[in-house]
Order: C-alpha cells, then sequence, then structure tokens
C-alpha cells in the first residue's frame, strides 16, 4: 500500500484544494489503513500511519473513501486536507486480500490552524464564512478572511443557496459550493 500527499495544496476537481502526491509507506496501526478516527504524521515529504497517542499524530482521518475524489462524496466541510491513497499489492496488506484499494481520507489537523475552518483559507471544500479573490476566466480561489493568506480577500460567501436567483440582492459572486446547495453568494470584503 501507499499513501501519497504532502501539505502544499493544490486545487482539485471541485475548485477546493487536495494534497499533492509523494509516496509513504504505512506503518499498520488499525485494521484499515488510515480509517476514521486514525492519526498520521507530517512529514516534509511523506505521511504516516501513527497512533493518534503518538507525539508524531499530527492529523486525524475524519473521513475515508474508496476510489478517487470524483467518484465518492465530498469530504466533510471541517476537513483541512485530503489525502490520496494509490491502489497497491502489497505483500501484506490490511485484510489479506492482495489488495489495498485507492482511497483517499479526509484529514482534520489536531492542533490549529485549521484552514478548512469557515474562513481559514484552505480545505478542500468551499463553505458559507470563506473568502475567496478572483483569478482569470471567472474562477475564484480561497484565502484566509483575516487577510494572512498569499492574497488579500475580495469576496466572502455568506449564503448557500440552490439556485443564484435565491441570493439576496446585496450579491456580487457566485461561487460553486457542491453538495446539497451549490451555490455560494459572496459579497465584497
Amino acid at each position: 500500500m501507499l499513501l501519497v500527499g504532502c501539505r502544499e495544496a493544490a486545487p482539485d476537481a471541485a475548485g477546493g484544494t487536495a494534497a499533492v502526491a509523494s509516496p509513504v509507506r504505512p506503518t499498520g496501526y488499525g485494521a484499515v489503513f488510515l480509517d476514521v478516527g486514525e492519526c498520521s504524521s507530517f512529514g516534509r515529504t511523506s505521511f504516516t500511519e501513527v497512533s493518534c497517542r503518538s507525539e508524531r499524530a499530527a492529523a486525524r482521518v475524519v473521513a475515508r473513501h474508496d476510489g478517487t475524489t470524483r467518484d465518492g462524496p465530498p469530504c466533510p466541510p471541517a476537513t483541512d486536507f485530503v489525502l490520496h491513497i494509490s491502489e497497491r499489492w502489497p505483500a501484506a496488506d490490511e485484510d489479506g486480500d492482495g489488495m489495498v484499494p485507492r482511497g483517499h481520507a479526509c484529514m482534520r489537523n489536531l492542533q490549529p490552524p485549521h484552514p478548512g475552518d469557515p474562513g481559514g483559507g484552505g480545505g478542500p471544500r468551499t463553505v458559507v464564512g470563506d473568502c475567496v479573490y478572483a483569478l482569470a476566466g471567472g474562477k475564484v480561489r480561497e484565502t484566509a478572511c483575516d487577510g494572512s493568506g498569499p492574497r488579500r480577500p475580495e469576496f466572502k460567501v455568506t449564503k448557500a443557496v440552490d439556485a443564484r436567483s435565491e441570493c439576496p440582492a446585496s450579491t456580487a459572486l457566485y461561487v460553486r459550493l457542491g453538495g446539497p446547495s451549490p451555490v455560494g453568494c459572496a459579497v465584497p470584503v
């Protein structure tokens, strides 16, 4: 089995961020590698599964799904980053079937900062309370609302609705959120 990830984030298909890949060997704490409630360490180039009681524990799995992020449900809103697990056929694996399936783990840092929190400036999903700045081509990128990110915020998502027509008149920008209410109504900050 191979776990891939790093702390630098890149845009995913939904416009959020996901960890960029680098290989890591698991240590095997649970029956399922990086199952919900289990923890990983941070490294400069890799992540490993560690006991959540370890001083090396840095983030906890809040959700885990087989397949790619496009194939499965979105990570919970408070997810700080996503680790991608590559499909492998190792000599030893979690259940003895000779295969570890491709998947992804939705991770939450054990200590602040929490970029997945509303206004935090990151995470794989844009949610109500997040701030964004405009890019070319009608795209936006999330940034910290307190201005501590790489770019100053230009808009803040104040409401999630089913259709643009449900946004308040003060809306200056529509942001794709996904989920049950896929349209974010954003106002200038």
